[in-house]
């Protein structure tokens, strides 16, 4: 609270702070679910391929399990996703009055996605039992692409915030108006293929560790059985595969940043001056304008950013003290999407060795805990990495063209909307455990439950 009292006080909106945090707490309940929504549907759709070229009924059966979760999943992230929408507009009307013209196009495009997708759950979930088999796992493809589109869609909205064109900028900051209106160089601006992808792999992470977390906890009551082995380690496998391939993807979008958005990538490391050979610190707190009980490492900074030891990489100063993020809630979030991410690319590594030299699946209790923790860990570097991302833009909410002030509606009365969010949010999260729980305590047949 004292990091962003600087924001709040500066605002003419006496409710900037619940309309700031409704923004966060849908999209932070969102993301989670929209996760699910794009790795999920890859995982039901491998274990149907993998019946049918198999002839495995313990794979069908899981097949047709996970399909009902599927369902729940796009239902509840269809409701939290409407309330997003809506939220823009009520919310933010300087951002979508102003720039709705602009940046408003991917909000089209992901609307068709989701229609596909919904046609095609629809499909999927119907036709068990009346398309052929190959039909049938023919529908479960466009559900995968339509999911992984959706969120290419919409966050490319986003990396608009970050790195706005599609609109002449400098006659918009000289007289504010928004002219030379270009929505496709708008979706396809520069931040846009590093954060997509970047999303679009965290999106498989959350959803194979998160869904394996789960069978890795049956395995630890003493569940072993052939069907509990199938899921964790289909799950576990499509993240561990994805997970090398994002880290490096982190290093492309950590780059990008130091030369597109060095406030926010200054922030992201705690460096307050411009340093030549500049070092980076592991761990460690920032506390009065500088970082604490870290390890330094000097000149790493410079070479991660511009791949030279001797670089020099701006710092804070670079801008006045009112342009500058919260630097402590944004490099703490960022470190522990790091050290989470770092965290699950190791116990990735332990997976795919003992696979690879045993040709089985590692079953110590030590694992299996280490699994169980990975599912709310990715998530916890999910929701801190956007953290990184959104604060760290502050106090733009259109990176160098619109403060966040200037966006917020001037209604009174926000905080109480944000109350109600709170109620229905906790609701929703109740209502969604509930079913999940209900679906799994439904009995396997006793020869999927046998089967060794």
């Amino acid at each position: 609270m004292q990091a962003v009292a600087p924001f709040l006080a500066a605002a003419t909106q006496p409710d900037l702070w619940a309309a700031r945090q409704q923004m966060a707490l849908s999209l932070g309940w969102h993301i989670v679910i929209a996760c699910f929504g794009v790795g999920f549907p890859a995982l039901v759709v491998l274990a149907e391929g993998l019946a049918i070229r198999r002839n495995d009924p313990v794979a069908m059966a899981l097949a047709r399990r996970w399909s009902k979760v599927l369902t729940v999943l796009f239902a509840i992230g269809a409701v939290s996703g409407t309330i997003l929408s809506f939220e823009l507009g009520i919310l933010w009307p300087g951002l979508m009055r102003t720039f709705g013209d602009v940046w408003g196009l991917p909000f089209a495009i992901e609307g068709i996605a989701f229609f596909v997708e919904a046609i095609f759950v629809g499909l999927y979930l119907y036709g068990w039992d009346r398309f052929p088999p190959k039909v049938h796992l023919l529908t479960g493809i466009p559900i995968v692409i339509a999911g992984v589109a959706s969120a290419w869609f919409v966050v490319t909205a986003n990396a608009w915030m970050n790195q706005p064109q599609g609109f002449d900028v400098a006659k918009y900051r000289a007289v504010g108006v928004v002219t030379d209106i270009d929505p496709w160089k708008a979706m396809f601006n520069p931040a846009t293929p590093p954060q997509t992808t970047h999303m679009v792999l965290a999106a498989f992470m959350v959803a194979g560790f998160g869904t394996a977390a789960v069978y890795a906890a049956s395995m630890l009551r003493g569940r072993r059985g052939r069907y509990q082995r199938l899921a964790f380690g289909l799950a576990f496998a499509m993240a561990a595969i994805v997970t090398p391939v994002q880290i490096g993807v982190g290093d492309w979008a950590a780059r990008f940043l130091a030369e597109r958005q060095p406030v926010k990538f200054a922030a992201l490391e705690g460096l307050k001056e411009t340093t030549t050979r500049a070092p980076l610190n592991i761990g460690g707190l920032y506390i009065d304008g500088e970082v604490r009980y870290g390890l330094e490492v000097p000149g790493a900074l410079s070479w991660l950013a511009y791949r030279d030891t001797d670089a020099q990489v701006a710092g804070l100063n670079e801008v006045p003290v009112s342009e500058q993020p919260p630097v402590a809630v944004v490099r703490t979030a960022f470190q522990v999407m790091v050290g989470v991410g770092t965290g699950l690319l190791l116990l990735s590594a332990w997976f795919g060795l003992y696979w690879w030299r045993r040709r089985r699946l590692p079953s110590s209790r030590v694992f299996l805990w280490a699994a169980v923790a990975a599912g709310p860990g990715a998530a916890l570097a999910l929701e801190a990495g956007w953290v990184a991302t959104e604060v760290g833009r502050q106090p733009w909410i259109v990176y160098g063209v619109m403060k966040v002030q200037d966006a917020v509606t001037t209604a009174p009365g926000i905080r109480f909307g944000y109350f109600a969010l709170i109620a229905v949010y906790s609701a929703m999260t109740v209502g969604t455990v509930f079913v999940l729980r209900r679906l799994a305590s439904v009995p396997l047949p006793p020869d999927i439950e046998a089967a060794p």
